[in-house]
């Protein structure tokens, strides 16, 4: 035969009749785990070793009475249920009880029965209490996850999210690494609770650690003796230990993890449920970042080259101007034409001429940074900007993909090898223009000029005064 479970319920018998107490404990069997106390003194020491649920208390006893009791148990144990006894047959000082937050009371002699009836009747409110609370808790959580619905950002969202853990688990400092495969260099890290010192060390020093962390490995909210940066929290001067690690995913490739400091707190079941909670909200709002972003992608890529289109470019150039004139940076704009890209059309078809941009696409997506943009802006004439780069390094580059595209053989029709050359012009930020509409048209009028000296070249925009 199975053995049967130990019940949940926590009951503490007080009274000073060891008869009492033999018969409460036989009543209560198998309804909770029974612990007794003959006088109120040794209640509030027992109290305050092992929690309980429900205190059963005789009113009248030596020493340390059951009002004594329930007034001092009132101020340190304020979750403990009470039913008093009383042998007096007026009830006044059951009522008096009552008014202090008894949930019952019971008169002497005690029927077995009666006993376990009330107890089993003050600890089902009780659960029912308990429930109601949890529910409660959990409905003003999905409240504040409301407004993780309008981040559309993977960053807002993971910012976000940890507010809410920090709030959720009434915690004070956290950390959320994230990485992401696209777009490229966007690996993050969201820092909250701790001093401005060491928030500027500690970012710098998980940035550097972000990519070679094993993130992936933390599949679900569990506690953790210490974070898996605390070598980078010693270096920074911030204190570690135990943390509450929370994974958040999206359905596709956004994803990170949020570390909660116990800070001296252990967590509890409540708080591992708020996070749990909150951690799948923040999953349908990555979700649903995924979505944009593939819904933005698609009007931002270009069919045939399925590089960047000429929409995306314009966004682009701007908030690459706005960032390099923010940051005191230099930036370079390369406008590309392929030489007698027409003749490609006209002897292999439309066909073959789309398979050979394509392919181009490839080649000079080869020739630069992930961090650099390469858009196709229209027919055959594709753009380049590089971030953080000066004329003669823009000048550099353009060179080598020229070279590049010339030593290229590109697949005709049947195989057939086809050979092709590009005229670059190059202009840049801010020495010919601080404004995007200059910066383009400069780079463009340069190619052109690149073509009137015989294509297969590069030119700048200096060359054009």
């Amino acid at each position: 035969m199975a053995k049967q479970s130990e019940p949940d319920a926590r009951v503490l018998i007080v009274d000073d009749s060891r008869l009492m107490r033999e018969l409460a404990t036989d009543a209560l069997s198998g309804l909770a785990q029974v612990r007794c106390a003959e006088d109120g003194e040794a209640a509030i020491d027992l109290l305050a070793r092992e929690p309980v649920d429900l205190v059963v208390t005789d009113l009248e006893m030596e020493g340390m009475g059951g009002i004594e009791l329930l007034e001092r148990s009132r101020s340190l144990h304020p979750d403990v249920a009470f039913i008093v006894v009383t042998a007096h047959a007026s009830v006044d000082s059951a009522i008096r009880a009552l008014r202090l937050g008894a949930s019952d009371y019971l008169r002497k002699p005690i029927q077995a029965d009666e006993l376990a009836l009330i107890v089993e009747r003050v600890l089902a409110h009780r659960q029912l209490m308990r429930e109601n609370e949890r529910l409660r808790d959990a409905l003003q959580t999905i409240e504040a996850c409301r407004t993780l619905l309008h981040c559309l950002d993977p960053g807002e969202v993971h910012a976000a999210s940890l507010e809410l853990l920090l709030h959720g688990t009434g915690r004070r400092r956290g950390v959320v690494l994230f990485r992401r495969d696209t777009p490229p260099g966007s690996h993050g890290v969201v820092l909250r609770g701790f001093p401005e010192g060491e928030n500027q060390s500690l970012r710098g020093r998980l940035m550097q650690k972000v990519s070679a962390l094993r993130l992936d490995e933390i599949r679900e909210i569990s506690v953790l003796p210490h974070a898996p940066f605390e070598d980078a929290l010693q270096q920074a001067g911030s204190a570690g230990g135990p943390v509450l690690a929370v994974p958040m995913r999206g359905e596709e490739r956004e994803g990170g993890v949020a570390f909660v400091f116990e800070d001296g707190n252990p967590f509890d079941t409540a708080a591992a449920d708020r996070a749990s909670l909150i951690a799948r909200h923040s999953a349908l709002a990555l979700s649903n970042a995924e979505r944009y972003y593939r819904a933005k992608e698609r009007a931002f890529i270009d069919d045939v080259t399925e590089v960047y289109n000429a929409r995306y470019l314009l966004q682009a150039t701007q908030n690459e101007i706005q960032r390099a004139e923010r940051y005191d940076k230099q930036l370079s704009v390369l406008f590309l034409d392929l030489d007698r890209f027409k003749l490609v059309n006209d002897r292999h078809g439309h066909l073959v001429g789309s398979r050979v941009l394509r392919r181009l696409s490839e080649v000079l997506s080869e020739c630069v940074r992930q961090v650099d943009t390469l858009a196709r802006y229209g027919g055959d004439e594709f753009t380049i900007l590089l971030v953080d780069t000066d004329l003669p390094t823009g000048i550099q580059v353009a060179e080598r993909i020229r070279r590049t595209v010339a030593d290229t053989i590109f697949e005709g029709e049947n195989g057939e090898p086809i050979r092709l050359t590009i005229s670059i012009g190059v202009a840049a930020y801010p020495q010919h223009s601080r404004v995007r509409e200059g910066l383009l048209d400069l780079a463009d009028k340069a190619m052109y000029r690149a073509k009137s000296l015989g294509r297969d070249c590069v030119c700048s925009a200096s060359d054009l005064s």
